[in-house]
């Protein structure tokens, strides 16, 4: 992994230097879809030594390397202004316009990639340094790329703090923890409607080869796992993910899961397993809340893809998903959202994560919510909780278990995140629940009680107080006069002025 870890180093070094990139997303973005070339390349020729019938999609003039002189995978090809030109003027319009009529999933893959990144670098030559770099990686070659898969998941750990597309990346030890929970068996068929970066799919991916015993098993798991994603960037990044962990045609679809009405959802479509981060805080573009039932309208992104959600897991499916505080209180639609999903589903458990597990991109406290669909279809979902009674929900009880950060930790960081060993307390706890300082639960009626309120903080925790030293009040005041100063001189300026 030295010599890899090594090469990523350099190329990020290259990146520096281009005048064309700004930010950690875009050089993301950059090294995304040379990386996704490069290991489907690799992969294209595998394909044809193990399958005379097979041809890459890719027409031979843009394949990474075909032969002496081609454009990337020739150490001395073409470089400088014919390169830039080279990728700008043919690679990047052919990739778009790929010939997708065959119904080959692989092409279009690459046409979906192609169409929604770009080629940031402005200098020929470092991309002809990066594609020299990337020449000294082998993917297949299984420790190549295992090896290289691991320091891919760093690079999606970037994004964590890489502005708005911190969005796109769950940290791993959530992922982890969502999927041995709910513990994905060979031939379910597994859904992320939000994947982001692939996160919860390789997880589940991984989880699936440990049970697989034969070829066709193995197979099933590139079929029956699969996500959704809308925006470019992490749709490319999850894509080149799935493919690392040996998942040749990774089965993503590029889109909005939120733009169809929710009726179009039929049996076929439903799944056993949903695991989820969905997008939260964010509002629906494109009207697409007019693809739901308009007792569950709402510009709020979370609470559409909760009902969707809801809609698409089969009888006894399970689900484990992230949302915010903000979805599990508030009236109207909101309210109406939890009560469908605690008529319809046994929601069993709730974990509440400390507010920082999302820093820098997001500060607000989440949770993670556990549930299973049930049989009950012919129950109302308008008429009044009074008129049904607690009888007619899926969930009676919910277990509530309170996360706390490390012992001597004020809070999560990028330098300090949250880890998998954190969640081995829960993992005991979990077949043999009993209430504690930590965890506690709420019978139904007392959730029916709070209109389906279901924030409920911990009733044994006491609430923190900080006493402060001398020390820290000195610099409080100081702080408060200085601000005070600070306010005070705007004012005569603008007393001045006028």
């Amino acid at each position: 992994m030295s010599n890899i870890s090594g090469t990523i180093k350099s190329i990020r070094d290259i990146m520096w230097q281009d005048t064309g990139l700004n930010g950690d997303a875009q050089r993301i973005e950059q090294l995304g879809w040379m990386l996704f070339l490069k290991i489907f390349s690799d992969k294209d020729l595998e394909l044809e030594l193990l399958d005379d019938s097979y041809t890459s999609p890719i027409p031979k003039e843009y394949h990474w390397v075909r032969e002496k002189g081609n454009w990337a995978g020739d150490d001395e090809g073409i470089t400088g202004d014919e390169l830039l030109e080279f990728v700008d003027r043919k690679l990047f319009p052919a990739l778009r316009n790929i010939n997708i009529s065959t119904g080959n999933r692989r092409a279009l893959i690459v046409r979906e990639v192609f169409e929604g990144n770009n080629n940031y670098m402005k200098s020929g030559i470092n991309i002809r340094k990066v594609l020299n770099k990337l020449n000294e990686i082998d993917f297949n070659v299984a420790k190549d790329r295992h090896a290289f898969g691991e320091l891919y998941e760093g690079i999606l750990k970037e994004l964590q703090s890489a502005g708005k597309s911190g969005e796109f990346y769950t940290p791993r030890a959530i992922t982890q923890f969502i999927t041995d929970i709910l513990d994905p068996k060979i031939g379910e068929k597994i859904l992320d409607p939000a994947c982001g970066t692939g996160g919860y799919l390789t997880c589940a991916i991984e989880h699936l080869k440990a049970q697989a015993n034969s070829v066709e098993e193995r197979q099933s798991i590139a079929e029956n796992v699969r996500g959704w994603e809308y925006k470019p960037l992490p749709f490319l990044l999850a894509t080149t993910n799935l493919i690392l962990h040996d998942i040749e045609v990774p089965n993503i679809r590029f889109g909005d899961a939120l733009d169809q009405p929710l009726s179009n959802f039929t049996e076929k479509d439903r799944v056993h397993v949903i695991l989820a981060n969905p997008p939260f805080g964010g509002i629906v573009a494109n009207g697409n809340e007019s693809n739901f039932p308009q007792n569950y309208r709402t510009k709020e992104s979370a609470d559409l893809f909760l009902i969707l959600m809801i809609h698409l897991l089969k009888t006894n499916g399970r689900a484990g998903i992230v949302l915010p505080d903000g979805s599990l209180t508030g009236e109207g639609v909101k309210q109406r959202v939890r009560e469908r999903l605690l008529r319809e589903c046994n929601l069993h458990t709730i974990i509440r994560l400390p507010n920082s597990v999302f820093q820098p991109y997001a500060t607000v406290a989440t949770n993670l919510l556990f549930f299973e669909k049930k049989d009950i279809h012919s129950l109302p979902f308008s008429g009044s909780a009074e008129q049904a009674g607690a009888e007619g929900f899926a969930t009676q009880e919910i277990w509530y278990y309170e996360h706390r950060l490390p012992e001597g930790q004020k809070s999560y960081s990028k330098t300090k995140t949250i880890q998998a060993k954190e969640f081995d307390p829960i993992k005991a706890w979990w077949n043999n629940r009993t209430e504690s300082d930590v965890c506690w639960k709420v019978d139904i009626q007392t959730i029916i009680d709070r209109n389906f309120d279901l924030d409920i903080k911990n009733p044994v925790k006491q609430e923190e107080t900080h006493e402060y030293s001398s020390a820290e009040l000195m610099q409080l005041l100081q702080a408060s006069f200085a601000k005070s100063q600070d306010l005070l001189g705007q004012l005569k300026g603008a007393v001045v002025n006028n």
